[in-house]
């Protein structure tokens, strides 16, 4: 009778463990799939950004102004905080750009805070390649301003990001390019 308790008492722990080990392997993967943040991958794809740059913007028109970037995570991941002002002959610039991963809209959203404008110009981007490319449109009297930014690196520490824009219809023309250097 012990043989038959102590086989009685392996099967019922052999049959709790084969049917443990699919529930224990399905609470695995939901504790996985938890940790794993809506949009987390979107955000390290943006990590490219951090640390503090030197940049110099250059105009059509051959204006180039100087100034410095700083790039650092916001709150949990979530956002990427940039702060930047630029100085020269085509006029003093100060800002910020905050950068979000939109799991509804399944595309990155940048809010641009300036000291030449009010409230904040929004942005929505996506990468092409190996470039992030974020479109937005200004409303104006009668028209519309369309803007294209387009920022990719081109080497270790370095990166160019250039702005188009478009007044209505009319093909889109460089704005400004900005070359920038990690520090």
């Amino acid at each position: 009778m012990n043989n038959v308790s102590t086989v009685k008492r392996i099967a019922t722990i052999l049959i709790a463990f084969v049917l443990g080990v699919p529930l224990w392997a399905a609470r695995q993967e939901k504790t996985a799939a938890q940790s794993a943040k809506p949009g987390a991958a979107e955000m390290e794809r943006l990590k490219f950004y951090l640390g503090e740059w030197d940049y110099t913007e250059t105009y059509p028109n051959g204006g180039k102004n100087a100034g410095v970037y700083t790039s650092k995570l916001g709150p949990g991941g979530n956002s990427l905080i940039n702060t930047f002002f630029s100085r020269g002959p085509v006029g003093d610039f100060d800002g910020l750009l905050v950068m979000t991963w939109d799991a509804k809209e399944k595309a990155y959203k940048g809010y641009i805070f300036g000291n030449n404008f009010p409230g904040a110009l929004v942005e929505t981007g996506q990468f092409e390649g190996d470039a992030l490319v974020y479109r937005s449109e200004i409303p104006t009297q009668g028209a519309s301003v369309k803007l294209r930014n387009s920022t990719r690196l081109t080497g270790p520490g370095t990166l160019v990001s250039e702005q188009f824009m478009a007044m209505k219809d009319a093909p889109e023309k460089l704005f400004v390019r900005v070359e920038a250097k990690k520090r």
